[in-house]
């Protein structure tokens, strides 16, 4: 019995004494099935081939990937707090050097995570510190690996503790979340998005897609719920979902032109 990981989106598995059939999250028009077809690995093997990388970003924050590159490539970002430290999305590798080295910068409080396709291994890492992984109840059905270790939240928003906020945009997945940082920024605030919103290569714009790997829009409606739903909160800087997708500066009024720009296009 193992528990399989989805070698294209990372995407970690109940356990199973053969490879899944089927990987649900990369069958699903966000994501995609590889040239290769359907490929499996586990946490094992990875540990023999990959290592991660963790690196400060700014006061109080540090991302953590995996190198080489991972499933969707992305990086999880560690909020230092005195309440606790926040883990926001995950990857899809762990292990002991991963859990000294957050350890040595105060462990974890709580794991929230963006969206389905940062799920990774989010069980194995709220195991290894013994805490709670929230995700939204809008995207309970893609949780390949059910366990009590995960807490599903409802409504609009979810203060994780104060100054760490939950916001669901929606969008990319129905609950689609991203995270307001009231200190981030040097205190001007700072919004961890993933690729809900997501940094594009023209800084400082922005984006909003419902598949990007295959390049399907949103609707006016949605950009414009999404860019409401941040709209009530202070921040100046975004951080997307990896390494370099920042906005350092003016953020807010980045999200709001680009919402305008993509709505105009639209039409």
């Amino acid at each position: 019995m193992d528990n399989y990981i989805c070698i294209t989106c990372g995407t970690q598995f109940a356990q199973t004494d053969e490879t899944p059939k089927h990987c649900p999250i990369c069958e699903d028009e966000r994501q995609y099935i590889g040239n290769n077809g359907q490929q499996w690995t586990t946490l094992a093997e990875l540990k023999q081939s990959h290592h991660s990388r963790i690196e400060k970003q700014e006061n109080k924050l540090y991302g953590i990937g995996t190198q080489p590159s991972l499933g969707i490539g992305q990086r999880a970002l560690l909020i230092q707090s005195d309440q606790g430290n926040v883990l926001w999305d995950c990857i899809s590798f762990i292990d002991d050097q991963t859990i000294e080295k957050v350890n040595e910068l105060g462990g974890i409080a709580a794991i929230a995570i963006s969206h389905p396709h940062f799920y990774g291994l989010a069980v194995e890492w709220a195991k290894a510190f013994g805490v709670k992984a929230y995700l939204h109840e809008a995207d309970r059905q893609w949780l390949m690996r059910p366990d009590p270790n995960i807490e599903f939240w409802k409504g609009n928003i979810l203060e994780l503790q104060e100054g760490v906020t939950l916001i669901k945009a929606g969008g990319h997945f129905e609950g689609a979340t991203v995270c307001h940082w009231m200190l981030g920024a040097n205190r001007l605030g700072a919004l961890l998005t993933g690729d809900v919103i997501q940094v594009v290569a023209d800084k400082p714009w922005v984006s909003f897609m419902y598949s990007y790997a295959n390049l399907i829009p949103l609707s006016a409606s949605k950009v414009r719920s999404i860019a409401n739903a941040v709209e009530p909160y202070k921040f100046d800087r975004i951080y997307g979902a990896w390494w370099g997708s920042v906005i350092p500066s003016k953020a807010k009024v980045s999200v709001q032109n680009s919402a305008e720009r993509y709505i105009n296009a639209l039409r």
